[in-house]
């Protein structure tokens, strides 16, 4: 579970959608931007040039390193119910994670780089340098003052909206996301394309993982495990997901009854449609709709 998870992050990454706001996002507030799965241990923007200078330093020395990362830990850990949590460090730098869904799946975050709320004051330097000090860590004073004071100050008002720009991002990704997972163009053997493209051409049929392997002329097991490997996803999820794609568009239509959608698009029952859609893109086929005749009017 956790390498197939890392997989969708990845391509969601390499992604052009995320490419492209990760650009607009540097270019507008001077700040990296990453999305990390959840099970990530590190420090995911470490040797980015939009780093927080202080934090880069930091980064080098252990303890305060180790600082660092347990709040990482905390950050990825805590209960936030779909919403961005925001912790401030012992150095009164504050950092947020937005959380990144894909259905009804926590995938992974949205990390940005570490802020001051306020501008920092030399008593605020004074209080972490002690604290580095009772660590133990040995720092150059110079430089870490000049780090400390060139790191990117936001007023409250201005995080808060930055916080709501990302968030309105995570609830973007995670509507294309399954689009991303499905459609990616990337290199991948011969093999992992004729079975896409087999897929594609019958997804509508009672399609099964022996049929597939025997369109493509390899074992079932080989197959499987090649195309978990490749795509990151079961040839079960990897077909419930081009079928949701498929359904999406007829459900734009309103004549067409849900029920007419499900088995059009190869599922065998009304249940089973609303199970699967609901769990790959986090609402029903009714509430999907509704959303799309809003948006058009």
């Amino acid at each position: 579970m956790q390498n197939a998870n890392k997989i969708l992050v990845e391509k969601l990454s390499r992604s052009r959608i995320f490419r492209d706001y990760r650009k607009a996002f540097r270019g507008a507030t001077g700040l990296p931007l990453t999305v990390t799965p959840i099970e990530s241990w590190g420090l995911p923007l470490h040797g980015d040039s939009n780093a927080n200078p202080f934090c880069s330093l930091m980064a080098k020395r252990s303890r305060s390193c180790a600082a660092c990362l347990e709040m990482q830990e905390s950050l990825t850990n805590r209960d936030q119910n779909g919403e961005p949590i925001t912790l401030c460090c012992f150095a009164g730098l504050c950092d947020t994670v937005v959380p990144v869904r894909l259905g009804d799946q926590l995938l992974g975050f949205l990390r940005t780089g570490q802020v001051f709320t306020r501008k920092p004051t030399d008593a605020d330097f004074d209080r972490t340098t002690h604290k580095l000090l009772e660590w133990g860590v040995n720092i150059d004073l110079k430089e870490a003052e000049e780090a400390y004071f060139n790191g990117k100050v936001l007023g409250t008002e201005q995080y808060e909206s930055m916080i709501r720009l990302l968030k309105v991002f995570a609830d973007h990704l995670s509507m294309v996301s399954n689009q991303i997972l499905v459609r990616e163009e990337n290199t991948e053997s011969p093999l992992i394309a004729r079975a896409r493209d087999f897929i594609d051409r019958n997804q509508t049929e009672d399609l099964s993982l022996e049929a597939v392997a025997k369109a493509v002329n390899t074992s079932t097991f080989y197959f499987c495990k090649m195309f978990k490997r490749a795509t990151g996803l079961t040839f079960t999820e990897y077909l419930s997901r081009i079928r949701v794609e498929k359904a999406k568009s007829y459900l734009i239509n309103p004549h067409i009854r849900i029920s007419e959608v499900a088995f059009e698009v190869g599922f065998q029952s009304l249940s089973q449609f609303n199970r699967v859609f609901k769990k790959i893109t986090g609402q029903s086929p009714s509430q999907f709709r509704v959303k799309m005749t809003k948006s058009k009017k």
